[in-house]
Order: C-alpha cells, then sequence, then structure tokens
C-alpha cells in the first residue's frame, strides 16, 4: 500500500500533469466522440444525433470502391519508401557526426540540419516547383550533362523519389536529435578501452555505439509504424497534379477530397477510423517483434 506521505510528496508533480491531461481531454478525447458519424448518414442540418444509424454503410462503400484500394496501395508504398530509405539516414548521421572532433564544425552541421524543418511544405513546394521545372536548376544542369530535361513533378516515375529525398532532405536533422542525445549518454570510458584494445573507429561505431543506442532505434521504429498510413498530406497535396494522381494520390488526400470538396463527411470518418485501426495493428505487431528479436527489450505495453 502506497503510505501518504509517499503520495503528498509527488503531489506538485501530479499537479503539472493538469494542464496535460485537460488538453488532452479537450483536443483528442472530447473530438471523439464525432466517430459516430462514420456510422450514421450524416446530415449537416441535423447534426449528429439528428441523423439516422446506417450501421456498416459508409464501410462497405470504401471497400467496395476500387479506388480506394488504389489510394491504399500508393499510402503504403510511399510510406515503406520513407521508412526504408528515411528511417537509416538520421541514425547514421548522427553516429558519423558524432565522430567529427572539430567541435565548431560539428556545432555548424548540426544546425544547419535542423534549418529545413522548419521550412513550411508550402513554402518549399514552391521551392521545389522552381528547382525542378523546365528552366529550373536541376534540368539546366541534366542539359549541360548533355540529358533531356524533364518534368519531374509530372512524370510517374519521377514523381515518388521526389517526394522521399524532399523528405528525407526536410526531417533527418530534426529527427536526428533524440540520436545526438541518446550517444552523448553512453559512457565515455567504453571508448576509452576499446581504443586501449586497439579497436578502430568504426569498431567502435559497430560494438559500442550502435548497441549503445538499439533501444532508441526500437521505439523510434515502433512510433514510426504508427504512422505508417500518414504518407505526408501538407507534402503531397502541394506538389502532386492531375499527371501523377494515380502514383500519388494517398489516402488523407482522397479523404480530403470526399470530405471537404465532396461533403461527404460520414465516409471520410470511416476512412479515418479504418486507418487509425491499421496503424494500432501495425505499431502492435511491430512491438511483438522487437520483443521476439531481442528477449531484453521491454515492451511499451
Amino acid at each position: 500500500m502506497i503510505s501518504k506521505k509517499f503520495t503528498r510528496g509527488y503531489i506538485p508533480l501530479y499537479l503539472l500533469l493538469i494542464p496535460g491531461i485537460i488538453y488532452f481531454i479537450i483536443f483528442c478525447y472530447t473530438p471523439m466522440y464525432g466517430i459516430i458519424i462514420a456510422f450514421k448518414d450524416y446530415k449537416l442540418l441535423e447534426g449528429i444525433i439528428g441523423s439516422p444509424w446506417v450501421g456498416f454503410k459508409q464501410f462497405k462503400e470504401i471497400f467496395s470502391d476500387s479506388y480506394f484500394y488504389t489510394v491504399f496501395r500508393n499510402t503504403l508504398v510511399i510510406s515503406l519508401m520513407k521508412l526504408l530509405f528515411g528511417f537509416p539516414v538520421p541514425i547514421l548521421f548522427a553516429v558519423l557526426l558524432n565522430e567529427v572532433r572539430l567541435l565548431g564544425f560539428k556545432k555548424l552541421v548540426q544546425t544547419a540540419s535542423y534549418l529545413p524543418h522548419f521550412i513550411s511544405w508550402i513554402a518549399l513546394a514552391g521551392i521545389l516547383k522552381s528547382f525542378l521545372s523546365l528552366d529550373g536548376v536541376v534540368n539546366t544542369i541534366i542539359e549541360f550533362l548533355g540529358m533531356e530535361r524533364t518534368i519531374f513533378l509530372a512524370q510517374a516515375e519521377y514523381f515518388r523519389a521526389v517526394l522521399v529525398i524532399s523528405d528525407i532532405w526536410k526531417s533527418f536533422g530534426w529527427g536526428a536529435i533524440i540520436y545526438f542525445a541518446a550517444i552523448a549518454g553512453i559512457d565515455e570510458s567504453l571508448y576509452e578501452a576499446a581504443s586501449i584494445d586497439g579497436a578502430t573507429r568504426l569498431q567502435r561505431i559497430r560494438h559500442i555505439t550502435i548497441p549503445s543506442i538499439s533501444y532508441i532505434i526500437v521505439i523510434m521504429l515502433i512510433l514510426s509504424m504508427a504512422s505508417i498510413l500518414d504518407a505526408g498530406f501538407d507534402q503531397i497535396f502541394n506538389l502532386y497534379n492531375s499527371s501523377v494522381m494515380e502514383v500519388s494520390d494517398i489516402i488523407d488526400t482522397y479523404v480530403y477530397r470526399v470530405g471537404i470538396q465532396d461533403l461527404k463527411y460520414s465516409l471520410s470518418t470511416a476512412i479515418g477510423i479504418f486507418k487509425s485501426v491499421v496503424a494500432l495493428v501495425l505499431i502492435l505487431v511491430t512491438n511483438w517483434l522487437a520483443k521476439k528479436i531481442d528477449k531484453d527489450y521491454n515492451t511499451l505495453w
């Protein structure tokens, strides 16, 4: 039984939780009431309560729409490409920069890598369109090398590559922050002992740095799986066009069109619920696999 003295000593900490709890109640849990729209034929004038119940009609409509499977496939492909190529980059960046001994240069590179994170996708989309246009810098270089100019943002075979590369460039510096923090917590005596034993830098990275931050890598992977169906609405919405719709239309842009443009609120809510359920299953499976692979790993749940 927890003593009153122990509980009383933590009262200031409990009070600090109150603003956070209020925030989640107001902005995260209260809006969940609107989920019932997915099981109704929502009429704006009749409201949520007055709209008639239709059961799983909206979900049946989703799975009977052949285009939804195209959207779902695009979402998975783009998200997995970003995860496959983008997830290791912050880790490698943090590990390699940690080996740099010039403190001034290290801080400069670190700060420069953060800056793209603070550029909105609206601004960045304009920059990319300018750089990748027919008269842009990239095509000028391509023509100088003897190749033909290409409209990258209007070619289906190039569009996904542009999405992945620009997303990595924008986020890798910010994503590396947590790895820098984890590496900073490694005992320096381990590196000193390894150096005395004749270990090279590569061997120190392999046998000390990577194992020491492996738990952070696993946690970040699990958290990344939770957003596997978030392929990047802001990025794609500001970059895609009718020429690449077949390979770039994702669940979020589809929900935007269905809900905002077509005013099918019930259908868009049902798609959102489906997306959340899939994300929950993926994060639970990833957590289970992490436990099976590493017996010392403590599960989040």
